[in-house]
C-alpha cells in the first residue's frame, strides 16, 4: 500500500512508459524525415529539368555525338 497500488496510482507507470516510448519514436521519426529532407531537394532538382536539359548534359559529357545531338535535338523541336 505504500507504493500507491491501493490509491490507483499504478497506472502512471505504464503511462509514463508509453510516453517515454512514443517520444522515442517520434524523434526517431523526426530524424529521418529531416535525414530525408536533402534527398527529396536533390530530387526536385532533377525533376524540374527538360529534355533538352537532359540531351545537352548527355553531349557536354561526350556520352552522344554530334550528329546523335543535333538529331535529337531537331526530334525535340519537332522539325
Amino acid at each position: 500500500m505504500m507504493w500507491g497500488g491501493a490509491y490507483g496510482w499504478h497506472w502512471m507507470g505504464w503511462f509514463g512508459m508509453l510516453i517515454f516510448w512514443l517520444l522515442i519514436i517520434l524523434l526517431v521519426l523526426g530524424a529521418l524525415k529531416y535525414l530525408r529532407s536533402g534527398e527529396t531537394n536533390r530530387g526536385t532538382a532533377e525533376r524540374g529539368k527538360t529534355a533538352m536539359d537532359f540531351l545537352e548534359e548527355a553531349y557536354a559529357k561526350g556520352e552522344i555525338s554530334r550528329d546523335e545531338f543535333l538529331q535529337k535535338r531537331d526530334d525535340l523541336r519537332g522539325k
